[in-house]
């Protein structure tokens, strides 16, 4: 791998020098403007290629922590960087359903992470706000993250019921001037969204930015967030991405949902990881192998000024799309249909 193309957290998650604690760069952060802190970002995004790995064949019983390892590494992330920073792992945990366990991220991904991150002297919290339940530890029980992260001792961060931090909001595509972030999403140097791979029946899409909607508190935007619903849900998703600290992503692609998601749609075996630093990239390869095209998906089309959508700037590590692509069913309606890179396969 090219030495330039790894990233120096230090640089990268703040945009300022490391000797200034959190807390600092945090209200830095809230009290500027898009253009003051996040322009260098934007630009180094737009500007960089943003590379995605990934691997396929995967299983949930199989080496994880090898294969995120190797995709992280692949993408540039530098893990010398990562000494005593704080990392937040964001699965997706909606509405857990014991039922379908194709809905959730499942807990081998989160555990092998924390296990990446931790050997890399991190501190690890894993973190969610359910968008369907108020009971934070019923849905840690029936997606089985719960068990899984008291058994290896991570701590989890209920985010639903976390202190708050108002921050700007640094995309305004919405009418929402500001956010109210948990303090445990504030204050991490990095977080890391664990979304599954899903079709969505208003967007098209769950993956890496759609997960972020799970990083905002229900007791500042209810159940299910309709907050953000009735202000826009491309433009909410596209404003929070642009708002939070430096994010990156690992998409549990292995068991994934098509059809009527992002609850009620079918199991889609896909035996795929993806890991990238920017979410946008990763988002757009994403919806390449799933059969849509990434620039008819509204989310992304505003996303492209955080990240590239372009396959040309988008390096493949390990696999390429082409060779893992599979499109998924998606519902039979004109705003779905419409996303399709090619039609395929629909179901009404």
């Amino acid at each position: 791998m090219d030495s330039t193309d790894k990233i120096d957290c230090d640089k990268h998650f703040n945009g300022q020098a490391p000797r200034l604690d959190r807390r600092a760069l945090l209200v830095g952060a809230g009290v500027a403007t898009a253009g003051v802190i996040a322009y260098p970002l934007v630009r180094s995004a737009l500007t960089k290629p943003q590379p995605v790995f990934l691997a396929r064949h995967q299983t949930y019983d199989g080496p994880l922590a090898r294969t995120i390892t190797d995709g992280l590494l692949a993408a540039g992330l530098e893990p010398t960087s990562l000494q005593g920073r704080r990392v937040l792992l964001k699965p997706n945990l909606v509405e857990p359903s014991r039922a379908r366990p194709h809905m959730t991220t499942h807990p081998a991904m989160v555990i092998a992470a924390a296990e990446v991150f931790r050997r890399w002297g991190a501190e690890v919290v894993v973190g969610e706000a359910p968008g369907h339940v108020r009971d934070s530890q019923m849905a840690l029980f029936e997606s089985g993250v719960g068990p899984a992260i008291d058994s290896e001792q991570i701590e989890f961060a209920d985010l639903n019921y976390d202190d708050i931090t108002t921050v700007a909001n640094r995309g305004r595509a919405s009418k929402l001037a500001t956010f109210s972030f948990p303090s445990t999403v504030a204050e991490a140097d990095l977080i890391v969204s664990m979304p599954k791979l899903k079709t969505h029946h208003w967007v098209g899409m769950t993956a890496a930015m759609k997960n972020m909607y799970g990083v905002l508190p229900g007791i500042a935007y209810g159940w299910p967030k309709n907050v953000l619903h009735h202000a826009g849900i491309p433009q909410t998703v596209f404003d929070i991405n642009a708002s939070l600290p430096r994010t990156i992503a690992i998409v549990d692609g292995i068991e994934c949902m098509e059809g009527d998601g992002p609850i009620l749609g079918s199991m889609k075996r896909l035996g795929l990881i993806a890991v990238g630093l920017n979410p946008t990239a990763v988002d757009a390869t994403c919806a390449r192998i799933i059969g849509l095209e990434p620039r008819r998906i509204s989310y992304l089309k505003l996303a492209s000024r955080l990240g590239p959508l372009d396959v040309a700037h988008i390096p493949q590590r390990g696999e390429s799309w082409e060779s893992v692509a599979s499109p998924f069913t998606i519902l039979d309606v004109p705003h779905l249909q419409e996303l399709r890179a090619n039609r395929g396969v629909l179901v009404s």
